[in-house]
């Protein structure tokens, strides 16, 4: 009887294939292998590329370059293209900022000092308010983008993340903007991964939202092992480490 079942099952599926024709059929397996191999996502509605700080001054010749993060550009634009919703940040420095090392008679950029909210690395003076170095990357082809967030305003505080400041109480307005409009599940991608990428990330996830960083299309500065110690920080902290070849 099971035997029998079995003949049955196999009749019907070579009927269908017959019926789509040979050439349909092997497209569609085809198709349909590929996406099941690469556990294939599909943003929905509810989805929200967050596009981290992709600015002339984190491009080579900028005045914080990240090594390879012109290289990002092209897979951000495909990426979006994959997404009703998309949301930018911009850092946005004063002129004397508490980050930069010239702020701090005898400190040089990459040194580290206390600030009133703890640890602070010293940055080279970098994307002054208005300046072309804090333009948002020409290359970038983002139209649809609906909001672009601005941070590290404030003269005394640093802020890396794209939801809370450094000082872990001073609010950007991004959680409520998109819990407001029902955003929860958020990707993740930018400059640099081991500080702005994975500060927004750790930060979107203790706000309740399901959070995923698209590896290769980040770069990072890597301060003595930071970008390994960020990873870490962010599989700790339950976000997803993906590909932009896994986003149909």
């Amino acid at each position: 009887m099971e035997q029998g079942q079995t003949m049955l099952n196999r009749r019907r599926v070579l009927a269908g294939i017959g019926a789509l024709g040979a050439a349909g059929a092997f497209g569609a397996v085809t198709k349909f292998s590929a996406a099941f191999a690469q556990g294939m996502i599909t943003p929905g509605e509810n989805a929200v590329l967050l596009v981290i700080d992709v600015q002339n001054c984190f491009l080579p010749g900028g005045t914080l370059a990240v090594k390879g993060g012109d290289e990002i550009i092209p897979i951000i634009n495909e990426l979006a293209r994959k997404f009703d919703n998309v949301v930018m940040t911009q850092d946005w420095h004063t002129q004397h900022h508490a980050s930069f090392a010239s702020s701090h008679p005898g400190k040089k950029p990459f040194e580290t000092m206390e600030l009133s909210y703890g640890t602070q690395v010293l940055w080279p003076d970098h994307c002054v308010q208005g300046s072309e170095d804090a333009r948002l990357a020409e290359g970038l082809n983002l139209p649809h983008a609906q909001l672009v967030i601005r941070k590290g305003y404030h003269n005394e505080i640093d802020s890396y993340s794209a939801f809370v400041e450094a000082d872990k109480k001073s609010k950007t307005g991004l959680t409520g903007y998109l819990k407001e409009r029902g955003l929860t599940d958020v990707y993740v991608c930018g400059l640099a991964t081991d500080f702005c990428v994975s500060w927004s990330a750790v930060d979107a996830r203790a706000a309740g939202l399901t959070v995923s960083v698209i590896e290769d299309a980040c770069r990072g500065i890597d301060l003595n092992g930071s970008v390994a110690a960020a990873w870490k920080s962010m599989a700790a902290a339950g976000i997803k480490r993906i590909q932009s070849t896994d986003i149909a």
